[in-house]
């Protein structure tokens, strides 16, 4: 079917079942075994990563029943930290993973549930290796105009971002959360307004009336791993006469575009998918989507809250 020919419905429903892959037939769901750390399930390993991980029988032990565990012998945090750290600086040295190749040198806290406490940390680029649950925060800015009709600003990413450059993304898009060592985890609001003043330059006094209007969450896999994540998502609505500006380079440029455009924009490959995500549950939230007219609206609402 020609591009031009597919309605806006079958795209959103497109980009859902992308972005839900790991639950489509085919995905290596059934293959991957589950990951345990101190006893507690944090993720899961794909078949590819299973194999190079056999190589190392001092950190991990492969149980019955698809079980892989890090060695209960490694009892601390900081024990875990460094055995998980020293196995992905070999693969990366060996080149064995794609996205080892994104190395960022950041962080990221490993725990069962969002509450719970870390049980230990890795490099933020490594994590579809595992299939860990990653958390962030977005945020939908919009205003309204004379004739009280939304407008959302939208970002176009820096076009040397490290992943999706030039794609268009949510106002503030605050990525992932607890990329920080143990014991100096920041609050949600915090994150928040630390990001919308980095890189949207907008002031506490703004960002501090953002409100939280739930989560998204979803799972898919590709060449680099499972990506398994949950964000937090907040509705921002700013003064007519205010403009977020370029902060600290994560952003190219700010729009402030009609909903409908946005709408258009974020089923297209313009827009980065999960941001785009975001989006479509403040169209569904905002009633810019209704059941009545809307022929996938049940799927669109399921797709944007699948248990990770």
């Amino acid at each position: 079917m020609a591009g031009s020919s597919v309605s806006w419905s079958e795209r959103a429903v497109r980009l859902l079942r992308r972005m839900n892959s790991f639950y489509s037939a085919g995905s290596s769901r059934c293959q991957c075994w589950h990951f345990s750390v101190g006893g507690m399930e944090v993720g899961l390993v794909p078949p590819a990563v299973l194999e190079q991980l056999r190589r190392f029988p001092e950190v991990f032990s492969f149980k019955e029943e698809k079980r892989l565990e890090l060695n209960p012998g490694l009892a601390s945090y900081h024990e875990r930290s460094s055995a998980m750290d020293r196995v992905l600086q070999r693969l990366r040295e060996e080149k064995r993973f794609t996205c080892l190749q994104g190395w960022r040198d950041e962080k990221y806290e490993v725990m069962p549930q969002f509450s719970d406490p870390p049980l230990m940390c890795m490099e933020r680029a490594a994590t579809s290796l595992f299939g860990v649950k990653r958390y962030g925060v977005h945020v939908n800015g919009f205003t309204r105009q004379p004739d009280r009709q939304l407008a959302m600003w939208v970002a176009r990413r820096s076009l040397s971002k490290q992943t999706y450059p030039g794609l268009l993304d949510n106002m503030v898009p605050c990525g992932c959360m607890f990329v920080w060592g143990i014991g100096s985890q920041k609050g949600i609001r915090d994150t928040l307004i630390k990001e919308c003043a980095e890189e949207a330059s907008i002031p506490e006094c703004i960002a501090s009336a953002a409100r939280p209007v739930g989560t998204i969450s979803y799972t898919y896999e590709d060449g680099e791993g499972v990506f398994s994540e949950c964000q937090f998502v907040f509705d921002l609505e700013v003064p007519s006469d205010f403009s977020p500006h370029v902060g600290d380079g994560e952003v190219h440029q700010f729009y402030l575009w009609p909903v409908e455009k946005v709408k258009d924009a974020l089923v297209t490959e313009e827009f980065k998918p999960n941001c785009a995500l975001v989006v479509l549950d403040f169209l569904i939230r905002h009633s810019y989507l209704h059941p009545d007219t809307e022929p996938n609206y049940l799927e669109l609402v399921v797709g944007l809250h699948r248990p990770l």
